[in-house]
């Protein structure tokens, strides 16, 4: 399935992001802090303070862009406290906006929010 989809360019950002997941099969749902520091309208890279197991499936929230439940797909782990994951649906250029506007990275400090396009 993945190998199929169109590759759309990452782009750096800084944005406080969160993850959920189930921990035990039902009985737990466990939330993780990270940054969201490359995205694209298909998935990102989100970095952690420390070392992280995280499950196959979950969902990323980025609440400062008002963005919740995204499913996603751990894509692969690397080392350095970092992860490439996928979206199990593609983001609008609407969201994917408003996740820049609300950046803390130096490339979107011009950006504003069309209020009324929300």
């Amino acid at each position: 399935m993945y190998d199929r989809e169109n590759r759309y360019r990452m782009e750096d950002t800084m944005n406080a992001g969160r993850l959920e997941y189930t921990e035990n099969g039902i009985t737990h749902v466990a939330a993780r802090r990270c940054d969201v520091v490359r995205i694209s309208m298909s998935g990102a890279v989100l970095l952690f303070l420390t070392k992280v197991d995280l499950p196959r499936q979950f969902y990323l929230d980025i609440p400062d862009a008002r963005i919740t439940k995204i499913g996603s797909v751990l894509m692969k782990n690397y080392a350095n406290n970092t992860a490439e994951i996928r979206f199990l649906r593609l983001l609008t250029q609407k969201e994917l906006d408003r996740i820049f506007v609300f950046s803390t990275h130096p490339a979107h400090r011009d950006r504003v929010l069309d209020v009324r396009s929300w």
